[in-house]
């Protein structure tokens, strides 16, 4: 038995010792990457003209800071964020602007009647982004048979195992 936790202890040690990998690096080469993953700051700008940052909060597949071209508008923006989750409202999609005089207007962007209509009613231009400005994607959580599913059978399965606990002390 000695000889089998020996054996054991000096396995560990060696997967310990041996088995760490190198391909890890610390830092990220700005170069080649769009994204710098550790703080969800996104570079999409264009060197031939003037960038500014934006923000992207809320239900958008990859929210974060953003550098953007000057010229970008909320479609854009928000299709450099990986587009809207399931979850998200695109009728009550909001621009939060700052003003030069420190006050805040927000803009109100409809994108419902874009996709689900088969004839639109009218179709406004997408707003222009500007400096600071953040964008807000807002959603709902939504609840699908497999949400259900899961709850139900942790429901379940704790009903069985405290029925079997009570089965084994009511026994002994």
């Amino acid at each position: 038995m000695k000889v089998y936790l020996f054996f054991i202890f000096i396995l560990v040690l060696g997967i310990q010792n041996f088995g760490q990998s190198n391909d890890t690096k610390i830092g990220v080469d700005y170069g080649s990457l769009k994204m710098n993953p550790q703080g969800a700051v996104y570079d999409y700008s264009d060197p031939q003209s003037v960038n500014i940052k934006v923000a992207v909060w809320g239900n958008a597949k990859f929210p974060g800071r953003y550098i953007v071209p000057e010229y970008t508008n909320a479609k854009d923006l928000l299709s450099y964020a990986g587009g809207p989750t399931d979850a998200a409202l695109l009728e009550d999609l909001r621009i939060y602007r700052t003003k030069e005089d420190s006050s805040q207007e927000f803009i109100s962007i409809n994108y419902n009647d874009l996709l689900w209509s088969k004839e639109p009613k009218k179709v406004i231009p997408a707003p222009q982004i500007k400096a600071g400005d953040v964008l807000l994607v807002p959603g709902e959580p939504r609840w699908y048979t497999r949400d259900y599913l899961s709850i139900s059978l942790s429901i379940i399965s704790t009903l069985i195992s405290l029925s079997i606990l009570i089965l084994n002390i009511v026994r002994k």
